[in-house]
């Protein structure tokens, strides 16, 4: 692994980051000994079998078998690939990651730097100006009004920017930054033909907007009067660090939610989120806007694998809902949508209903496509022809875009109930309008077996030889990894080999980086993590190896007893397999040197 990443800044960034430390601040460790212990965040479990060994620098959960090094684990727990995994790293622990030494690379890096620094002192001082200052006041009334807590104005850390046209221009001169940097956050407007500039939020109630690692990358600002005439929400434009089409408000807080949950609920604006978040339903994000993109739809994809929509109940929001098909499907993401009874939003019905009544309109929520022909249902009359057909096309041009013929055919056969008419006939005229719907191919994922667990003197053998590394220059010498049966037993036993050969070691925490199978890596620590000390190591590694040669002399031996019956075997032949059969059992018999200081 690495790739982009040199090795020795690879190794930099997990020195920086003790294993215990990172892993303790997503998950409660209790200390064991010389290790650390939790219940794992990877399955359920009563009992800890998760495991932090901080000598070696890795983790392994004796349950689910997972295992590996710091950036392993914030791979999985943040479900994110092994490039976001040593960003977010190299950021905790301060160390700059340049992947393009190119000047324009490090320029890039420098002005990203710069944004982010800006858009957190910003949310700080709209923070304060909403609590302390005279101007905030209204902002303070209206969140009062909207039910909307101090705790959860802290936790979403909501801010004021005052009214005047250069607060956020004197601001940023205060602080030294640059102009024109500072137009390049989105935070101020340049005047036409001119050096001079103004403030993009005014007198707004202001919503920070974070990326997954809960950094501040760009901001909404809500109008607070309802009966002036500018736009009721200004948005940060796109930037160097804000792209809102692979952006959702809140998904740093309620990312774990949704991993825990397996679905995420997908709402219209901040406010909605936020009453959401509050109320308990904590797996639940907006985008930026009312589109949801295919980018959206691909990150929800990393950490569930459904989406209930909870749009507005009026038309904007209904049609909203019909436009996210498209790109939720590409994901493969199931979808099911949940309707508001009008006029309410999530937030407005939370407050009038309750929490629970909305948890139960999310859990009785219905597939897409039964909600999408009960709006038909209700558009167009089912008494007339002209209703009828315009009920099947929608159906069927939608339904065309699963590629699945058992959602086709059951929606088929509800469309034919709703209709009162026979299901044929409703296939039919779904092939009409879209032909091949009938018979299409649907594939079927082939379920891979999992691997089985090595035997138990092939696990010795690991042990001993991550344990003992000094033993593994008389292994390379005396033991054939052709004797070692189960691949993954055979391919890491190769890479010892390879690394103390080229005097690579670095410890198990960078050898185990060195894989990309996760059940490799949940090998390899299982093996390092095991706590009982190992009697006479250098007695015991011959005594291994004659049992492995003689396991694999076995295999050869069975298979040339199968072959020597063989009618078709020539004499010739038969002699040559006869006396590898003697050399076998004559070799079966022999031992191996010591192992010598």
């Amino acid at each position: 692994m690495g790739g982009l990443v040199d090795k020795t800044l690879l190794e930099q960034i997990r020195s920086a980051n003790d294993i215990v430390d990172v892993i303790g601040s997503y998950i409660p460790l209790k200390h064991a000994g010389a290790n650390w212990v939790a219940l794992c965040p990877f399955h359920r479990e009563k009992t800890p079998s998760f495991n932090v060994n901080p000598q070696r620098q890795i983790y392994h959960c004796f349950g689910c078998h997972k295992g590996g090094d710091v950036f392993r684990f914030v791979q999985d727990f943040e479900n994110v690939g092994f490039m976001d995994a040593v960003r977010r790293l190299a950021e905790r622990a301060r160390i700059p990651l340049v992947l393009d030494g190119s000047p324009a690379g490090e320029a890039s890096r420098q002005l990203r730097d710069v944004l982010l620094e800006m858009h957190e002192q910003i949310a700080v001082r709209w923070q304060n100006a909403l609590a302390n200052e005279a101007g905030g006041e209204r902002a303070r009334s209206y969140l009062a009004e909207r039910g909307v807590s101090p705790e959860a104005v802290k936790l979403f850390r909501l801010g004021f920017a005052p009214e005047a046209w250069d607060d956020t221009v004197n601001w940023a001169a205060g602080r030294k930054y640059a102009p024109h940097d500072v137009e390049k956050a989105g935070l101020i407007v340049r005047k036409d033909n001119s050096g001079h500039y103004y403030d993009r939020f005014r007198g707004r109630l202001m919503f920070p907007i974070c990326d997954e690692q809960g950094r501040v990358i760009a901001f909404s600002g809500r109008l607070l009067q309802p009966d002036a005439k500018a736009a009721k929400y200004v948005n940060s434009p796109e930037t160097p660090i804000f792209s809102k089409s692979r952006v959702f408000y809140g998904l740093d807080k309620a990312r774990r939610a949704v991993l825990e949950a397996g679905f995420a609920v997908v709402c219209e604006g901040q406010l909605d989120m936020i009453a959401c978040f509050m109320a308990g339903v904590e797996n639940v994000v907006a985008p930026q806007g009312t589109a949801l993109t295919a980018d959206h739809a691909r990150i929800l994809k990393r950490y569930a694998s459904e989406a209930v929509l909870c749009f507005d109940s009026d038309e904007a929001g209904q049609n909203a809902t019909l436009r996210s098909l498209d790109g939720l499907l590409e994901s493969g993401l199931a979808v099911r949508v949940a309707t508001i009874p009008a006029p309410d939003d999530p937030d407005s019905y939370i407050k009038a209903q309750g929490a629970q009544a909305f948890r139960s309109l999310i859990e009785q929520a219905p597939g897409f496509f039964d909600w999408l022909l009960d709006r038909l249902c209700r558009q167009h009359s089912m008494e007339s022809d002209r209703g009828r057909l315009a009920i099947a096309r929608v159906m069927a041009e939608s339904l065309a875009k699963t590629g699945s013929a058992v959602l086709i055919d059951t929606h088929a056969q509800k469309v034919a109930a709703r209709l009162g008419i026979s299901s044929d006939a409703v296939r039919r005229e779904f092939n009409r309008i879209r032909p091949g719907l009938g018979p299409a191919e649907v594939e079927l994922e082939t379920p891979v077996d999992d691997v089985p667990q090595p035997g138990a003197v092939e696990l010795w053998l690991l042990r001993l030889l991550l344990s003992h590394l000094d033993l593994v220059p008389w292994a390379a010498a005396h033991l054939q990894t052709a004797w070692i049966q189960h691949p993954q037993v055979r391919r890491i036993v190769e890479g010892l080999y390879r690394v103390v050969e080229e005097d690579q070691w670095s410890g198990v925490a960078d050898f185990v980086n060195g894989f990309d199978d996760g059940s490799l890596q949940g090998l390899i620590t299982q093996c390092a993590a095991a706590g009982q000390p190992i009697h006479n190591p250098a007695q015991q590694l011959p005594d291994i190896a004659v049992k492995l040669r003689n396991a694999s002399l076995e295999v050869e031996l069975a298979e040339l007893q199968r072959r020597v019956g063989s009618p078709d075997l020539s004499e010739e032949r038969r002699i040559e397999i006869l006396q590898r059969q003697q050399a076998i059992r004559l070799l079966r018999r022999q031992s191996l040197p010591p192992v010598t200081d």
